[in-house]
């Protein structure tokens, strides 16, 4: 069994309207609500091969309609906001850190810390399943990108990092998230 672990469990839209756990985020995609996907997360730490996230595919017309142009600039066409000068880089509420596209959990505050960049570090997604990883050479540089499994989104870049568990910073835009504070 792997670490850290959650349950993300996509029904099919009859079932899950007769059960009541039916709710449409942002994106149109109706999954699991958020909040029960996070209960998952903090209190079931079993069975990590069961997560499954499907992919939420989106026009770009659709997906202009749902961001702002800075968000859409960010997610969709993998813009960089400036250091020191966004939402979550000195956060130190506990929570939770959403996906700004799809609402998918994806980053903890357990796995946050300060890596003095001027943005939002982390060591570790929830789960690996919820972020997928790309090679970017834009910029005239190799880089190992980080995208929201669920929708593609371009969250930012991995680099190393000497002295967290997995010597690996996750170094994140705010605008490619939305955080929810939340003991955890």
């Amino acid at each position: 069994m792997k670490k850290s672990t959650l349950i993300i469990c996509l029904f099919v839209t009859g079932f899950t309207i007769s059960c009541g756990w039916v709710q449409e985020d942002k994106t149109g995609f109706q999954t699991e609500p958020a909040e029960s996907i996070v209960e998952k997360i903090l209190e079931d730490p079993v069975n990590a091969d069961t997560i499954e996230v499907a992919l939420v595919e989106k026009t770009e017309e659709e997906w202009r309609s749902i961001l702002t142009p800075e968000e859409f600039h960010i997610l969709r066409e993998d813009g960089t906001e400036p250091a020191f000068a966004n939402a979550y880089y000195d956060n130190k509420e506990e929570g939770i850190y959403y996906c700004g596209a799809c609402g998918l959990p994806i980053y903890s505050s357990k796995t946050k810390f300060d890596s003095g960049t001027g943005w939002p570090s982390f060591w570790a997604p929830i789960d690996p399943k919820l972020v997928k990883r790309g090679l970017d050479e834009r910029s005239g540089m190799e880089r190992t990108e980080v995208v929201c499994a669920q929708c593609d989104s371009h969250l930012g870049h991995i680099f190393p990092y000497p002295g967290v568990p997995t010597e690996e910073r996750h170094c994140l835009n705010s605008l490619a998230l939305d955080f929810k504070p939340q003991d955890i």
